[in-house]
């Protein structure tokens, strides 16, 4: 399985991000050890997760949710 992930950082900035492994990639966001963004913004809170059964269709969406507003985000986010 791939997923796509948003997660809510300390500073309430919204990072989205990709992964086979969602326990993992957030232990490793928490430890300062995922993305740059995150480094400096933990804790994080994983608050937004969709599964895919292809890595393809799971990087398309994370650009997807990329491209939206926070607001719409947000609304993403409360829709889960």
């Amino acid at each position: 399985m791939h997923f796509v992930y948003v997660l809510r950082c300390s500073d309430d900035s919204l990072y989205t991000g990709y992964t086979t492994d969602v326990e993992r990639r957030v232990a490793e966001h928490d430890a300062g050890e995922g993305a740059k963004y995150t480094r400096g913004r933990t804790p994080v809170e994983l608050v937004h997760v969709e599964s895919y059964d292809s890595k393809s269709a799971a990087m398309s969406r994370e650009y997807e949710i990329k491209q939206l507003s926070r607001r719409q985000k947000l609304d993403l986010i409360d829709q889960s």
